[in-house]
């Protein structure tokens, strides 16, 4: 995949150093089906079953230089799929972070945690993946540092998430056709930044 990151970052995708290095060590290959695996090459988004995709390259990265990651974080990563953002995440936040995967599709389920442990960042307790709705966010680890979601949710950030968030807090989603940022200034105040001509598959809820 150096080729493809060497364009992602001669175009400006990818610009920061942990981001770069994640996405240099865990392998976008990992987390496709067995007939899509000659195509992780391709800035496309890929099918993984389900009329879910794994999604493009250049949006992955994108939308996290937006969330910003850190090592350290605890973060939600809310429709999981193949577990290639979970993995990436894991990869970034190291041994003293921590990812919830969470995915309403529970045959994705297994397949994001059997892809994600290639990396070992399931036994290593890096990353954890959760069977239910992500539009509840997950009450059980909240608060979270940041939250990123793969999936275009309707028209507005799902009430939980906001709750769920730490004040100084990120959130990065699709809503619609395009990419949002939240930023959590206080309890109830949020800065928004909008990025728009951007496609993803709908938020599967319950």
């Amino acid at each position: 995949m150096s080729k493809l990151i060497d364009e992602l970052i001669k175009e400006g995708w990818l610009k920061t150093p942990n981001i770069i290095k994640a996405f240099k060590k865990v392998k976008r290959r990992d987390f496709l089906l067995d007939d899509s695996e000659e195509l992780s090459e391709i800035n496309e988004a890929l099918p993984i079953g389900f009329d879910q995709t794994i999604s493009q390259p250049a949006v992955v990265a994108f939308m996290l230089e937006k969330l910003e990651p850190k090592a350290g974080d605890k973060i939600l990563d809310v429709g999981s799929g193949s577990g290639w953002t979970t993995a990436l995440l894991s990869e970034i936040v190291g041994s003293k972070g921590k990812i919830i995967g969470i995915e309403i599709i529970p045959q994705l389920v297994k397949f994001g945690i059997k892809n994600a442990e290639k990396y070992g960042f399931v036994k290593a307790g890096i990353a954890k993946f959760i069977c239910g709705d992500g539009s509840l966010g997950y009450e059980k680890e909240a608060p979270f540092d940041k939250i990123l979601c793969s999936a275009s949710a309707s028209d507005k950030v799902p009430k939980a998430w906001k709750e769920q968030l730490k004040v100084k807090g990120k959130i990065v989603t699709p809503i619609n056709y395009s990419i949002w940022l939240f930023t959590k200034l206080s309890e109830n105040n949020f800065e928004k930044k909008e990025y728009p001509g951007f496609t993803f598959v709908p938020l599967v809820k319950k």
